[in-house]
Formats: C-alpha cells, structure tokens, sequence
C-alpha cells in the first residue's frame, strides 16, 4: 500500500459565524514528517481551522483529510492516530494529575504509564496535586503529558506555549523534535515567530480568516527589508527601510549624520511585513 504523502490536506474550506468569519477558501497541505507552523495573530483563524480539522466544529464549504481520512466521516478513527492540544485545556479541578493523565490513556484504551512517566518528569508535572491547585503553566504541562503520552502519528497544537516558562518552552520543543525524529508529524499554532522561526520547516500565515501564503521558513523569513538607527541632524531615528539603499543615502545630502546603524530586522518586524503588503 502506497504511504500517505499528507498528513493534512485541506481544500477550499470555509466555516462562516452567521455574519461574523471563520475562515475562508483555506486550502494547504502538510507533509508527513513536518513540523508545519500556523502563524497568525489572536483572532485571525487558527483555532478555527484546526478545530474544524477535529470535527469539533463543522466547517460549510470545502474538504479536509487527516492521514488520508475524511475529517467528517472518520472523526472517531482520525482521533485515534493523533494528539490535540487545545490553547486552553479544561480538567475536573478536582482530580488529582495522574488520574486525569491515566483517565485519559484510558479513555483510549491504551497503557500509557511508561511514556507518561517519562513526560512527567522531563516537564517536571507533580502528579498527586490537584488540578485546582495548579497554575497556568502547570496545567498547561499536564495538557502536554495528555496529548503525547500515546505516541501519536500527528500532533495538532494550538498556541501551546503560551503560560510555559522558558525553560519548559525549550523542553516541550526539545520533546517534539524528538518525536519528529521517530516519524511523528506537527502542525503548530502560534501567534509567536521567532520558535516556528526556529523549529519548524514550513509555515502558513493567516489573517483574518485568509491564508496569505505557505512557504518554507527559511523563504518566509527571508527579506531585504533593513532597520535602519541613526542620528540625523541632531535627532534620533529608528525605522524599517525596504527600498534602495542607494536611494536612501541619497536623500541624506545636506543633513548631518552624526550616526548610523545598519542591520538586520527583528523577526516580528518581518513577520507585520506580510501584513503590511496584504
């Protein structure tokens, strides 16, 4: 049997809120073995789009297939093979964080105790606390712990470092690539340039419900875009130049430069860039 080329194949979908947008006429792929970024800011169509993915949400134009299988008529098989993180994850405050890491092996039918202790202690999750005692980013670990614990074929997450340390940031990627390394694919939301900058291989960016463009990182990235600081005429300057430079330097005839540096923008000011230009 021929292996899947894609892990996600969506074409032309569009969710509408009554009035209000969704997403419109979206179509990208993601290859299998990828780690695909879907960048976009707060309220631009990521959660929209991956949870008309889940069937959580039901999409009205359009079509999608997650490891080959319609995302309407498959639900329940699709996920089986994959590992969702929701931006904000909800447990019965109640329990205990291994009950909920076991209750959710099990609701999967499947012994999980030995990755889930691995997890655990990579991310440094107490496991006797309550959930109601934990704050943000702790939940957020546990959130984690559930969704990889089952070693799934495609990790789906959305905005999952948001309320995570530093530290528990460069593990949580440091654990992703290390499934990646086994085959797993990842298709990760975030409003964040500079980690899909640094870990992921392709990347869409989306605004307003609009897929604006798929590329690689690397393309994405790329720009002659320059930030330019000087001192001009005895005032301070700072700003993102993407003309000629030769041009530029030509309109400094007759004022005084006391100072200039040249250099390369910041990746969020690359990132507004294609923004801009839309």
């Amino acid at each position: 049997m021929k292996e899947q080329k894609y892990a996600i194949e969506i074409q032309n979908m569009t969710k509408r809120y009554g009035r209000h947008r969704g997403v419109s006429d979206l179509s990208l792929n993601v290859e299998q073995g990828d780690i695909f970024g879907f960048l976009g800011p707060n309220g631009a169509g990521k959660s929209t789009t991956i949870r008309s993915l889940l069937g959580l949400i039901k999409f009205q134009e359009g079509s999608a297939r997650i490891l080959g299988m319609d995302v309407k008529s498959r639900q329940k098989d699709i996920l089986r093979e994959i590992g969702y993180m929701p931006s904000e994850a909800m447990f019965y405050p109640s329990m205990k964080v291994k009950d909920v890491i076991r209750l959710a092996a099990d609701m999967r039918g499947m012994d999980c105790s030995k990755e889930a202790e691995m997890l655990c202690e990579h991310l440094a999750v107490d496991q006797n606390k309550k959930i109601e005692e934990l704050s943000l980013g702790n939940r957020k670990k546990v959130s984690i712990v559930c969704a990889m614990q089952h070693k799934p074929r495609l990790f789906i997450f959305d905005e999952p470092t948001s309320g995570l340390d530093p530290l528990m940031q460069a593990e949580f990627f440091r654990l992703i690539l290390e499934y990646n390394k086994q085959g797993a694919t990842c298709f990760l939301s975030s409003h964040v340039l500079s980690e899909i900058k640094k870990y992921c291989k392709h990347a869409a960016i989306i605004k307003e419900g609009k897929l604006l463009c798929v590329d690689t990182v690397e393309n994405l990235t790329r720009t002659n875009a320059k930030r330019i600081r000087m001192i001009k005429d005895g005032v301070e300057e700072d700003f993102v130049y993407k003309g000629n430079l030769n041009e530029l330097f030509a309109g400094f005839a007759g004022h005084d430069i006391e100072d200039i540096v040249i250099e390369e923008p910041e990746l969020d000011e690359i990132f507004m860039h294609y923004y801009e230009e839309d």
